[in-house]
């Protein structure tokens, strides 16, 4: 077991690794020359931003002042939503460096001048030369360029000039019909000014720095979006759920139900207010808080908690342990909820007209000799009524099923949080969200109200559920 931590350990370090290094290069390496201010800057902040990530993470699971805590807290978990962003939108676009460069070779062949057209330093016009033959007949006109009159030697000069010489002398005796230089002598100096060319980046420079820059906008983009979706609160989702064995007098019943609050250095008391007005705005009969509530203890927390203590609903408010509770101090926190107002179910049940109501700890609580009883909570009831179990994990379904529930409620998944997360929350859950039957039993699992580590949701907005139990005898 201790070598398959460490394994776990060692791979994850070199997976972050790994993207340091591939952001750095894409991001820093390519899009700067040399050793300028520019890729210093960059390399010193893949270096730094790793580095408080991690003292940022491992802080959270000390005794470190809470206030250090929430100091800490918002750039290492931001970076991380955005390191992963970032890596997604650069591979996305290594398809696309190989098109832009192909694009801009085209442009570029298309700009280039005829080659009798191209002026390097001082340019010239075409010299024409009328070379007669014995038939009487002139040879085509020969373009004289500038720059082999700059690459002459001076041998080859004073031989020219000796040319020019004889060939003058011959055009005096053939008369001036034989010859002329039209243009003047080659070292004529030209009616252009000298043109100082500047040179440009290079394509490959050009493609990096688009490709970067695309990919930086579209991570910091997405993070932004999906960081004002939790700042801004959940939203009210509606689930009707028909049960067979519940009474027409409870027909449209409506629980609201809210997991993974996860109050903690980021998420504070404005977040807990927020989602009790938006419960209390749905007037539910029944409030069903399905664990992670928080990350961290009642003395640092409890302040935020005390916004729960104005939940509003006719038959209460409910509460059952998540797996971060006992990160936290379980037996803290559930005396502390009880404090606030909300009834604590571990391992037991109660009657509700209707239905019955059951709650089991989370599996998490196992370590402590405080895991899920569902013969304690479930064993003895009256299983003609019909039924209804708060549990933070979706895998406890099987022993829901086991045991004739009609319908668990659950949270835990955060519906994967950080697309392409919920992949991997398939993984190792039965249901990532929303309701599905298993046999005679339904599970509908929330995504939550709140987030974990990077206060950032993607492809998974936070919501409160209310569901409306409906007699089929209706």
């Amino acid at each position: 077991m201790v070598v398959v931590v460490i394994l776990t350990v060692l791979a994850s370090v070199a997976l972050v690794v790994a993207a340091h290094w591939y952001v750095w290069r894409r991001l820093v390496r390519d899009t700067t020359e040399g050793k300028g201010t520019a890729r210093r800057l960059g390399t010193v902040a893949l270096v730094v931003l790793p580095l408080l990530t991690v003292v940022g993470v491992g802080v959270g699971r000390s005794d470190t002042p809470f206030l250090l805590q929430q100091v800490l807290a918002w750039p290492a978990y931001m970076w991380l939503a955005v390191l992963l962003y970032l890596v997604l939108a650069l591979v996305v676009g290594e398809a696309v460096r190989p098109l832009l460069r192909r694009l801009t070779d085209r442009r570029e062949t298309a700009r280039e001048p005829a080659p009798d057209l191209v002026a390097v330093g001082t340019a010239s016009a075409p010299v024409s030369t009328g070379v007669s033959t014995a038939g009487g007949t002139s040879t085509a006109e020969a373009p004289a360029r500038a720059g082999a009159a700059r690459t002459a030697s001076s041998a080859s000069a004073a031989s020219s000039a000796s040319s020019a010489s004889s060939a003058s002398s011959a055009s005096s005796a053939s008369g001036p019909a034989s010859g002329a230089i039209s243009d003047g002598p080659p070292d004529a100096p030209s009616s252009r000014p000298d043109t100082v060319s500047v040179p440009s980046p290079s394509r490959r420079l050009f493609v990096s720095r688009v490709v970067g820059g695309a990919a930086a906008t579209a991570a910091l983009a997405t993070v932004g979006y999906g960081t004002y979706g939790v700042m801004r609160g959940p939203r009210i989702k509606r689930v009707t759920v028909p049960l067979a064995r519940l009474p027409r007098s409870a027909h449209g019943f409506r629980i609201a139900v809210v997991s993974d609050i996860h109050l903690g250095p980021i998420l504070g008391r404005a977040h807990a207010q927020r989602i009790v007005d938006t419960i209390n705005s749905a007037g539910p009969d029944l409030i069903a808080v399905v664990g992670d509530l928080v990350d961290g203890s009642v003395e640092d927390l409890g302040p935020a908690a005390e916004p729960l203590a104005g939940l509003e609903a006719r038959h209460g408010a409910f509460f059952v342990t998540g797996n971060h509770e006992y990160f936290s101090g379980a037996d803290a926190w559930v005396d502390h909820v009880r404090e606030l107002g909300l009834r604590p179910l571990e391992n037991e049940r109660v009657e509700i007209p209707g239905f019955d109501l059951a709650g089991v700890n989370d599996v998490a609580g196992e370590s402590e000799g405080a895991g899920p009883d569902f013969a304690k909570a479930l064993g003895d009831r009256d299983r003609t009524r019909a039924s209804v179990l708060l549990a933070h994990q979706p895998v406890v379904i099987d022993d829901a099923v086991r045991h004739g529930v009609d319908l668990q409620l659950s949270g835990h998944t955060h519906g994967g949080q950080l697309w392409p997360g919920s992949y991997l929350a398939e993984l190792a859950n039965p249901t990532v969200a929303g309701l599905e039957r298993y046999g005679d039993t339904q599970l509908y699992v929330s995504r939550g109200a709140g987030a974990w580590g990077p206060p950032v949701r993607v492809g998974a907005p936070s919501d409160i559920t209310l569901v409306q139990l409906a007699s089929r005898q209706a």
